[in-house]
């Protein structure tokens, strides 16, 4: 893949993930800032205006908590940690709503686990839900759901949920926002000699290295939590931004091209990372046959599959299971993920679109499989 210039990266990218830390959120833990936040929202709303959607995934909802419960050191029990986040959710979330909303923009919060990531039915109603959010101009605020989570609230980081989130809305752009300009070779605080890292590529061994060091005393995160997300977000084609939260209109600055931060970029195109993912499926659960009128278009138009198009039905497959696409001979024609498990696919079967809800009492998407979640096998 030819490398395109920095500049461009930002500059081109139509839909953000953007991620702030808890240091940044609550002011070194001394609560929710609001000035800070209110400077975020603004610079999203300027985004939104010029034509991008963005995705907010915020942390400091335990750092909140612990304020207003009067906690002056990060608790160890899981279970005073759950009842911090549950506190300081309803801060965060009205903090963002408010602001949001003094720039003529809706919000939406939504929490997530890595567990609804994992799921790929789950996965799959988060993506819609967040893609139709998007779709309307509304800014969702994410975080972890760290009133229901154990291991990730003890180990986890919202570095990790922010990489997610990207390849979830497949974005083109993870921008981190975190207390440190970005990445040097080493820590400038205790080696003179450590030298700014510019530009990377996402996922080089070398940065591993370069990014020791624990987080503070109120995130769980630190470098190298930031350096395994943009590896995780750079899979499905997202290059990511290491930058100081405080930077002077920074998310606006990076979307205009200027080089503020650590850019890590992705050596995957976004579309031929999913793609190259479906055509290596070893392990597919079923199959869909279709009409000599649905293959043509598959082949030549790069159209969705329909329901309509389809005459019948192998395996048992889940909704967002990796399926094969035959044509009436028998032969691959495509792969793709599934809109509908197979036993609403064999409902389906030669019945318009308009009859989903009818026939399930439901509508997923009007596609069995959308062109965009497809890759041919073969050509005519």
């Amino acid at each position: 893949m030819t490398q395109r210039p920095r500049s461009t990266v930002l500059r081109d990218a139509r839909r953000i993930v953007v991620k702030v830390g808890s240091s940044l959120v609550t002011n070194e833990g001394r609560g929710l800032d609001e000035g800070a936040i209110g400077e975020w929202c603004r610079q999203l709303a300027a985004l939104v205006r010029d034509g991008r959607e963005v995705v907010m995934v915020s942390s400091g909802a335990i750092a909140e908590g612990m304020k207003r419960l009067g906690w002056r050191t990060r608790p160890h029990e899981v279970h005073e940690l759950q009842a911090a986040a549950a506190v300081g959710q309803m801060g965060l979330a009205q903090m963002y709503e408010t602001k949001l909303r003094q720039n003529n923009l809706g919000s939406a919060q939504v929490l997530l686990t890595h567990a609804d990531l994992a799921d790929r039915e789950r996965y799959l109603n988060a993506r819609s839900t967040l893609v139709t959010l998007l779709a309307h101009g509304v800014v969702p605020v994410i975080n972890e759901n760290d009133t229901v989570v154990n291991d990730e609230i003890k180990f986890g980081d919202n570095d990790t949920l922010g990489a997610l989130v990207a390849n979830l809305v497949e974005a083109d752009a993870l921008v981190i926002l975190t207390d440190q300009k970005g990445l040097y070779t080493a820590d400038p605080r205790k080696d003179a000699s450590a030298t700014f890292v510019h530009e990377a590529v996402a996922g080089d061994p070398a940065l591993e290295a370069m990014a020791g060091g624990a987080g503070s005393s109120l995130g769980r995160g630190g470098m190298i939590t930031k350096i395994l997300a943009a590896k995780r977000a750079a899979a499905s084609g997202a290059s990511t931004v290491i930058a100081w939260g405080r930077e002077q209109d920074a998310l606006l600055r990076l979307a205009a091209g200027e080089a503020i931060g650590t850019l890590l970029v992705a050596q995957t195109a976004k579309h031929q990372a999913r793609k190259r993912w479906m055509a290596d499926h070893l392990q597919m659960r079923g199959a869909v046959t279709v009409d000599n009128g649905a293959a043509a278009k598959l082949r030549a138009e790069g159209k969705s599959l329909l329901p309509i198009g389809m005459t019948a039905v192998e395996g048992d497959f889940s909704r967002g299971d990796v399926i094969a696409v035959r044509d009436p001979a028998g032969a691959e024609l495509a792969r793709g993920l599934a809109n509908y498990s197979s036993a609403e696919a064999r409902l389906l079967c030669r019945k318009p679109s308009g009859q989903i809800e009818s026939l399930l009492g439901y509508v997923a998407e009007p596609e069995m499989v959308h062109r965009d979640n497809m890759v041919l096998m073969q050509k005519a």
